[in-house]
């Protein structure tokens, strides 16, 4: 579990902060009763707003916990050791999209320097509105995951206009960190980036590609559905402990509208600065 404190979005313990899953790992209601308790006790020790568990499957139907299945959805899908066959099992149009990057010679470059994607990405949140997470978290990220950590560039010519980091472990490889800069749509250089992740997977085995999770209603929820993936519900349970209600720390919240038009706004050097002040609060 992760405490996460902050003055702007309160404190809270997560299973687990910054991941798109967690929760008690169990085998029988004896188990999870222990779990809970012991969860439960050490929020109120903390004095935290809530508790908070991100599911696949929702684990409580009693008083004590609230449940939110409208908020994140998560997609996955197995692929082929055959490019042919991925790129066939792409929807039409998006697939046009994919070819387009192709056609332009987009290429894809593994690279082990964590500031060189990084540098990629701050220009996509900063884009979206959303407080960058520091270099020094990428650099950790990558020392301690190894080669189970891919750092995969996106090149037009000599300009990088994409970058991802993405997970691997036992079959599966996950996307997660990922975005281009704004010359990136000419080229389809973000639809390029997902094809060349899956195309590297299924060269080295991995059978199942994850595209993470998204908020429902949002472009990149859209974005994944033109990808033939179908959405699956995530469960996210909630204890409240101080808080009166379920937080609603998100992007979608109209109270952040204004924060997040101003945050576009701001100097790219600016935000890179404060931006990892804030992002390590978000969880």
């Amino acid at each position: 579990m992760v405490h996460l404190k902050s003055r702007l979005f309160g404190s809270s313990l997560v299973s687990t902060a910054f991941c798109v899953v967690g929760g008690p790992l169990v085998t029988d209601p004896v188990a999870l009763a222990a779990l809970d308790d012991a969860a439960t006790t050490l929020a109120q020790k903390l004095g935290v707003g809530h508790l908070e568990y991100r599911l696949r499957a929702p684990l409580h139907d009693d008083d004590h916990w609230q449940r939110r299945s409208d908020l994140y959805v998560t997609f996955q899908k197995e692929i082929s050791a055959k490019d042919d066959d991925n790129l066939k099992a792409i929807p039409r149009k998006q697939r046009a999209m994919v070819r387009k990057g192709i056609k332009l010679g987009l290429v894809g470059e593994e690279t082990a320097d964590p500031d060189a994607l990084h540098r990629i990405y701050a220009q996509s949140v900063h884009n979206l509105g959303t407080p960058v997470f520091s270099q020094r978290y990428f650099r950790v990220l990558k020392e301690v995951f190894g080669d189970q950590c891919e750092l995969l560039l996106i090149k037009s010519a000599a300009e990088t206009v994409a970058g991802v980091m993405s997970f691997r472990y036992n079959g599966v490889v996950l996307p997660y960190y990922g975005g281009g800069s704004m010359a990136a749509r000419a080229v389809a250089g973000n639809d390029f980036m997902y094809w060349e992740v899956m195309r590297r997977a299924a060269a080295r085995g991995d059978r199942v590609f994850d595209f993470g999770r998204s908020k429902c209603g949002t472009g990149s929820y859209n974005f994944k559905k033109y990808w033939g993936f179908e959405p699956e519900p995530l469960h996210y349970e909630y204890r409240l402990i101080a808080a009166k209600s379920v937080p609603e720390n998100n992007p979608l919240n109209p109270k952040y509208r204004l924060a997040i038009k101003a945050w576009q706004k701001m100097p790219l050097w600016l935000a890179n600065k404060m931006g990892p002040i804030l992002s390590r609060s978000l969880g």
